[in-house]
């Protein structure tokens, strides 16, 4: 499982031009599945992310977490996270989850994102999506479990 993090001060996901997630100051997730992921790796992702330090305290250091700041998730499904370019020109996704494990998986992570407490907006499953957020900082991060 796969996920590129980005603190934002905004962010929204629109479908067929109609916003169907928004968040203000916290982090957006793009969440990749793979095949031979599981519950215990989405776990893992959440319990990191919503505890990883990424926000600045009062003396500029990032010492505070999406909690600590009340922030939200925006986590949105992308299955090209698994995509492989190392060889030829067009990216190979063999190792991407099928669909409907994917989709499980998906929602796995956010019903457990929600779990935290922490508010948690949404993309729609494989529906094409257009992303637009304010990258604070800018700070980004790949995790992988």
């Amino acid at each position: 499982m796969k996920a590129v993090i980005q603190r934002v001060t905004s962010a929204s996901v629109a479908v067929e031009e109609e916003i169907v997630g928004q968040i203000g100051q916290g982090i957006m997730i793009l969440l990749g599945v793979e095949k031979g992921d599981d519950e215990n790796k989405a776990d893992w992702l959440v319990d990191k992310i919503c505890g990883l330090r990424i926000f600045s305290d009062a003396d500029g250091k990032m010492n505070l977490s999406v909690q600590d700041v009340g922030g939200s998730l925006l986590v949105i499904s992308q299955f090209t996270l698994a995509g492989n370019c190392t060889k030829g020109k067009r990216p190979s996704f063999d190792t991407a989850a099928p669909p409907d494990e994917g989709k499980r998986l998906y929602e796995y992570f956010v019903a457990a994102a929600r779990q935290t407490g922490i508010p948690v907006a949404t993309g729609i499953f494989q529906a094409d999506m257009q992303v637009s957020l304010v990258n604070d900082g800018p700070v980004t991060f790949n995790l992988e479990k």
